[in-house]
């Protein structure tokens, strides 16, 4: 019987998708033709493999498709594009793992390992998620390939807050750091797998150089250390903070932790990593020879145009083993990003909001993940904030600020309802809240993303 190992062969692996000085050299000199050829390659051979699924062998059949009418990438439109509602859908139709995996397919006996951890939860119910080793192990690549890119080095240490159990980052990121470069790992997880005095203890125990998680606790963190008496860049010598930076202040992040330089990427449980920005730190990277990329316009889905935001549709070209990944809408939104980059590889603008979560008031989008970057702008922002959402009788839409502040004063809180209807365009109500607070809602010790959003719009006014 093939065991882990075997299905997952390192070596075959780094010569498919290179990483290191070999990722660098191959994606300075590929023609977009030869890269486009590789796509298509591996195109073809994860349709075979989804026409076994019965998830999307009901999809596509319902749409009017057989096996062999998409013909490569310029058909693949066509194709129906699905998201975590489809999935969970499914699951509840045939549970427990729903019927989105070709694990049925294998023969007796033939079943590759199986991977299974889940999703945050952060929009929901946790989503299942399945990986084989095949395809576990070059998501794993792809991830140190960008670390490495953004000077990752073997003599690093590198202090994680990802999350454990069930959820399936924390596991990700130590596997990804461990199979694939030979930098130290600290394992820490949220504040309530290791509570965050002891973290920023083990930081400068350690000597921690690099920091990967969620800008939001990462933040905290550095607040922790610093009323333990300790200076970040100095007692604890940070130097790399590797994160989900979407909307958040760079510069901010980058001085809490005494001027470490803040690289962005970007990833969805489903896909494994997606993109992230190289050293010019001017976009992130699509990682085009493992996923084929479409930024479409969340009403129409037409192709959105350069610079123009949209959903990011993902089709993971390496997943061909257990749950392939065709036309994954995230909901997660960006825009391309012109203009030279130095790699062959094209490059979208990271993580804007969500489509899912945006809220319409008097005709302005506002997306909540949008809105810490502003609170950052006002002294005395104690870290932690909740957009409330309502809807009157009406159908009118309202959104309300909770934020924590030091000063929680009426001029404190005149100053940030000006700031936001400056910066937003759109009146919005604001209450102040203590240091803390808001933990218990946010979930900002607990989960590798805080809830910024509390949608009562369902709710009878």
């Amino acid at each position: 019987m093939s065991h882990y190992f075997a299905a997952a062969d390192a070596a075959q692996l780094a010569r498919e998708y290179p990483l290191g000085g070999d990722f660098t050299r191959r994606f300075a000199q590929i023609s977009r033709g030869e890269l486009r050829a590789v796509q298509e390659q591996r195109f073809a051979a994860l349709l075979r493999r989804a026409w076994q699924v019965p998830f999307y062998a009901r999809r596509w059949g319902a749409a009017g498709l057989q096996p062999g009418d998409i013909r490569g990438l310029e058909d693949i439109a066509r194709l129906p594009a699905y998201s975590k509602a489809d999935l969970m859908e499914s699951i509840a139709a045939h549970p427990p793992l729903g019927d989105f995996h070709g694990l049925d397919s294998y023969a007796p006996g033939a079943r590759p390992q199986t991977i299974l951890h889940t999703t945050s939860g952060t929009t929901g119910r946790p989503q299942v998620l399945l990986f084989g080793p095949r395809s576990r192990e070059i998501q794993n690549l792809l991830l140190a390939r960008l670390y490495l890119l953004q000077g990752l080095r073997s003599d690093d240490v590198v202090h994680s807050v990802y999350g454990h159990g069930m959820v399936n980052g924390g596991h990700y990121m130590r596997e990804a750091v461990l199979h694939w470069t030979r930098a130290l790992f600290l394992s820490a997880g949220t504040g309530i797998e290791t509570r965050s005095a002891t973290q920023v203890e083990l930081m400068r125990d350690f000597r921690a150089t690099v920091l990967i998680g969620f800008p939001d606790y990462l933040r905290k963190l550095a607040g922790v250390a610093r009323s333990a008496g300790m200076e970040p860049g100095a007692d604890i010598p940070v130097r790399l903070i590797l994160t989900h930076l979407g909307r958040e202040d760079r510069a901010a992040l980058s001085q809490e932790w005494g001027g470490a330089a803040v690289f962005d990427l970007y990833g969805v449980g489903d896909t494994g990593i997606v993109a992230g920005e190289g050293p010019e730190q001017n976009g992130l990277f699509v990682m085009e020879d493992a996923h084929y990329v479409e930024v479409l316009d969340p009403e129409s889905g037409a192709p959105a145009a350069e610079g123009e935001p949209g959903d990011l549709v993902i089709t993971s070209l390496f997943k061909d083993d257990v749950y392939p990944i065709v036309r994954f809408n995230t909901h997660d939104v960006s825009a391309w990003r012109g203009g030279a980059a130095g790699l062959a590889l094209r490059r979208i603008a990271g993580f804007l909001g969500r489509s899912d979560n945006m809220v319409k008031l008097r005709g302005i989008n506002v997306f909540p993940q949008a809105i810490g970057p502003l609170l950052e702008e006002l002294p005395g922002y104690a870290g932690d904030y909740l957009c409330r959402c309502a809807r009157d009788g009406s159908g009118r839409d309202s959104m309300t600020v909770l934020a924590e502040f030091a000063d929680r004063s009426d001029a404190q809180a005149g100053a940030l309802r000006e700031l936001l209807r400056r910066r937003l365009g759109v009146e919005v109500e604001v209450e102040l809240a203590p240091k803390g607070a808001l933990a218990p809602q946010t979930g900002i010790e607990t989960r590798q993303k805080p809830i910024r959003l509390l949608d009562l719009r369902g709710a009878q006014p």
